[in-house]
């Protein structure tokens, strides 16, 4: 795969210039997140949009991808797992598989650390990358691509993960400044490696902020601008979810989604409410409530501030 080299410039624009602009029909999208750093908005775009036919690279995603396969946009996910957490199964995804509504999808299944070897391989450049902790599992015989050789040191059995390398990579970040240097304060959930392993990266954060303060800490960089085509300031981009530091889950918000998605209808009501009668993600956050959301912000900075992570 030709990458095309990134530069040091300018690359802010509105989350709907950024989805309009590198996500097309039939895409291959390789999403960030494990319980946190999740992007709902994105989600909601994407639908808003009609972006259809996609290709779905998600270690572990949650309601966020459900919603895109109950609007009937997914073709294909590879994926280690698709649920609720302590909602229990995703509605739409469960639908999809064993109705077909609104259409079938093709389920490429991996475990939660070859998700994220596939994407340390596609980071390096590499076509596959072998590991021993699939074997004895049931994963490689559903999933023709996971290889079993011999190694040809020892003679050992060994399991091959193709590599990921997603056309447009989509990953939520704490802050970043405004080339695309972006900083993530607690765990990386596979971010850096994602960024290098795809085509393209939009960055959605936080706040954007200057490259002075990035230069302040710069071991909390981890996607280097040269990773970067677009960087999107998307305040509470993760909600209902959380985003570590700067707000905690709505779980009271979070369970009517699971509630309402548990029919057809139900489903498509949600969407009508907080997707398509929102113009954008400020509609959106205007419908919830800025003071509910604040109130988010304010229970997460009982127990960690972020200024606690810069010290």
């Amino acid at each position: 795969m030709a990458y095309e080299q990134k530069y040091a410039e300018d690359k802010r624009m509105s989350l709907k210039e950024a989805i309009k602009k590198f996500v097309h029909d039939g895409c291959t999208l390789g999403l960030g997140g494990m319980a946190s750093y999740v992007t709902f908005q994105v989600s909601y775009e994407i639908i808003r949009q009609k972006k259809k036919d996609l290709i779905l690279i998600a270690p572990a995603p949650t309601a966020d991808v459900d919603m895109l396969i109950g609007a009937g946009l997914v073709k294909k996910l590879e994926t280690a797992y698709l649920g609720g957490g302590i909602f229990g199964y995703a509605p739409n995804f469960r639908r999809a598989l064993e109705e077909g509504y609104p259409g079938r999808i093709e389920i490429e299944e991996y475990s939660n650390y070859t998700m994220g070897l596939r994407y340390l391989a596609g980071s390096m450049g590499i076509p596959f990358i072998p590991t021993k902790s699939l074997l004895g599992s049931d994963i490689p015989k559903h999933n023709k691509r996971i290889k079993i050789i011999d190694d040809p040191y020892t003679g050992e059995p060994l399991a091959l993960v193709p590599a990921a390398n997603p056309e447009v990579a989509i990953l939520h970040v704490h802050r970043a400044d405004k080339f695309g240097n972006a900083q993530i304060f607690g765990i990386l959930v596979n971010h850096g490696e994602i960024a290098r392993a795809a085509e393209h990266t939009i960055i959605t954060c936080e706040e954007i902020v200057s490259s002075e303060e990035i230069r302040r800490f710069p071991n909390l960089t981890a996607i280097p601008f040269y990773c970067v085509d677009a960087v999107v300031e998307v305040p509470y981009c993760c909600h209902p979810l959380n985003m570590p530091y700067y707000y905690v889950e709505d779980i009271v918000f979070e369970s009517s989604y699971y509630k309402q998605a548990r029919t057809k209808e139900g489903f498509l009501k949600w969407l009508e409410e907080w997707c398509y009668s929102c113009e954008d993600w400020r509609d959106y956050c205007r419908k919830v409530g800025w003071e509910r959301l604040w109130e988010l912000t304010r229970l997460e900075r009982l127990f960690n501030r972020f200024e606690e992570a810069l010290l």
